[in-house]
């Protein structure tokens, strides 16, 4: 018998199942799934290739068959069943008989919740309830969001970041007070959470997702990590998600032909299968698909407060032969091996994100040159507010890690982001992905002893954030972790009892103060007009000069020596005579340095250097990084 009092449950209407079969609806996460009303919930499922398709859960027993769902008979392939009785908390599936006759159980792709892995059942759950408190900072967040404001966001995993007893996880609640305490003092102006979409193999850190819709049971229910982003509100910081709408695992539960036939995916290996990670990819071909991907992606923005989305792998959405050998792709219908049809989701994605939600950032992990990757889509580009700046960190990483007396002959390593800083709006990401798979720590990459490691550390550190660009620091790197990144343990966060890793968290937590204090170096971060090369070229010293530049015209000064030999009378073009003040430095003996530098500032003389007629006689630390800044009166 069914319920009939249902009222509060919404229903799908003729132009719902219009905008689902247009690929348009961005909000089907209203309608479809597990809608739980005051004494039943309804229960719809697309698998229009299904032979029949029951729910079974804990309230009918497992028993299929006794909740029969009927298919619409509009022709959209949904399935609807209203089950009386049905409550929060209770688990089920759908049993799909496919068109051969087999028996599979999937989970709900449109679960608010799943059961805590290696158990694969959806749970019936209303994740709306929860009172949100972040108004001021709802209200706010399209300045703090801005293109022109300061970005520093620190990468967390959450399964590892801290642990508490005998190596508990954390839940959302308890790292919530932990990490907003962190964030807030190191200064950090966003966390971009690592993938908490439901997944079923801790391993694959969450990109290997199952649940669009639920964020995983392993650290709490939907209203916990409401109250995790809720709370990073309230403290002023902003939540960033990794998001992976590129491919999906073919666990059983899953995704993969889901009714028997490649639904999400296509059929085609050469089109359907993803080498590199053994996964499936979406079919961005079929409009239910991305309207699927669509509403995920407008969930997480609408229901839980994300104010950004970091898009994963988006250049093996874009191209065809990704990972591909000759003869395992296939041409798209001009011949190329550009995926058109994900490039036509991506632009829908960015114009339906910025249209209803205008304070956020959909930023694009983008390795190749494509261009117009954050430009907008009715100027030919993708639509994405920043990219991922990965030609910066090679580069840079590369160039860090040789010997300084080899570092002469690779100065261009350090000086080519430059050419093409402002082609996109950049992120410089130093992520978790630099610290994996036998690659080490960010500590063990830089040469030479303890101290030397140190002091490359912090110069990098300081170089990346003065160069042009937002940025990312994955966690651990801001303390030195030794170990390279381990999922299944904490961070090393004893190595703060030394002062050598204390001193360089110490660090960072200054140059965020600085970088979010300061407009020079945030406010023109992708106009050329920001910065200013005083010397490219000394690669016979390994020092770098440059301006960053606010629009009022005042600047800072960025002297960078890679080498570790303290460089005394080195002389510096600077565009005003005055008295130019120390703001960091790097060698400071508080961060753990030898404590070389020019005693706080250093008045101009007028001499001319580098095409200006003032300049700084300046000692410059070894191994380190100097901001200056002009004050008093010019002479």
């Amino acid at each position: 018998m069914l319920c009939t009092n249902v009222s509060s449950i919404e229903v799908l209407g003729e132009q719902d199942i219009h905008l689902f079969r247009e690929g348009t609806h961005g909000r089907l996460y209203q309608k479809l799934g597990c809608r739980l009303g005051p004494d039943s919930a309804r229960f719809t499922v697309w698998a229009p290739n299904a032979r029949s398709v029951c729910v079974v859960g804990d309230f009918n027993g497992w028993q299929e068959g006794l909740h029969a769902a009927a298919p619409r008979a509009d022709g959209s392939g949904l399935w609807e069943a209203e089950i009386p009785h049905v409550v929060q908390g209770q688990k089920y599936k759908y049993s799909i008989r496919t068109a051969d006759g087999e028996s599979i159980e999937k989970a709900d792709p449109f679960a608010r919740y799943a059961e805590p892995a290696p158990a694969t059942a959806s749970v019936a759950w209303r994740s709306e309830d929860h009172e949100w408190a972040d108004a001021a900072w709802m209200r706010s967040r399209a300045a703090s969001n801005a293109l022109d404001r300061p970005m520093s966001v620190y990468e967390v995993h959450l399964g590892s970041w801290r642990r508490g007893e005998a190596g508990a996880m954390l839940d959302y609640r308890s790292a919530a007070v932990l990490l907003v305490e962190y964030v807030r003092r190191l200064g950090f102006t966003h966390v971009e959470l690592m993938p908490v979409t439901e997944h079923p193999f801790y391993g694959s850190w969450g990109y290997q997702t199952t649940g669009y819709f639920a964020p995983t049971s392993r650290y709490g229910t939907p209203q916990d990590f409401k109250f995790l982003v809720d709370t990073l509100h309230q403290a002023g910081i902003g939540v960033i998600l990794d998001w992976v709408p590129s491919h999906f695992p073919a666990d059983a539960h899953g995704l993969a032909r889901f009714d028997g036939t490649h639904l999400y995916e296509h059929a085609d290996p050469r089109q359907g299968f993803h080498p590199e990670w053994s996964s499936s990819v979406f079919n961005y071909g079929r409009n239910e698909v991305r309207a699927f991907l669509l509403s995920s992606a407008m969930f997480w923005l609408d229901e839980y407060h994300i104010d950004g989305l970091r898009v994963d792998a988006v250049a093996s959405m874009l191209y065809l032969d990704y990972s591909r050998k000759e003869g395992e792709w296939i041409p798209n219908t001009l011949g190329g091996r550009e995926n058109l049809e994900a490039i036509s989701f991506l632009r829908q994605l960015n114009e339906s994100a910025y249209r209803d939600h205008p304070g956020v950032q959909i930023i694009a992990e983008e390795s190749t040159a494509w261009p117009m990757v954050s430009r907008p889509t009715h100027v030919g580009g993708l639509g994405f507010g920043m990219k991922w700046n990965m030609g910066w960190m090679h580069d840079t990483l590369k160039y860090m890690h040789e010997d300084p007396i080899h570092r002469r002959w690779h100065h261009d390593e350090l000086t080519f982001s430059l050419v093409y800083a402002f082609n996109e709006n950049f992120m410089l990401p130093l992520s978790h992905d630099e610290v994996v798979y036998g690659k080490g720590s960010l500590i063990d990459k830089m040469p030479g002893d303890e101290w030397q490691q140190f002091a490359n550390l912090r110069l990098l550190f300081g170089h990346m954030w003065a160069h042009p660009g937002k940025k990312l620091l994955f966690m651990g790197g801001e303390f030195g972790q030794r170990r390279e990144w381990n999922h299944d343990d904490a961070l090393d966060w004893w190595l703060l009892e030394s002062p050598a890793h204390g001193g360089l968290q110490r660090w960072v937590e200054d140059l965020n103060r600085l970088y979010r204090s300061e407009p020079a170096l945030h406010e023109l971060d992708f106009d050329a007009a920001g910065f200013e090369w005083i010397d490219a070229r000394d690669a016979e010293a390994s020092v770098l000069s440059y301006l960053r530049k606010a629009r009022d015209g005042s600047c800072l000064l960025v002297v960078a020596n890679f080498t570790p030999l303290p460089r005394d009378d080195y002389l510096v073009g600077v565009p005003q005579a005055g008295h130019w003040v120390e703001r960091l430095n790097s060698d400071a003996t508080v961060y753990g340095g030898s404590g070389v530098g020019n005693q706080g500032g250093v008045h101009s003389v007028p001499v001319s250097a580098h095409g200006r007629y003032h300049a700084l006689n300046l000692r410059l630390p070894p191994l380190g990084v100097l901001v200056l800044q002009r004050e008093g009166v010019t002479s």
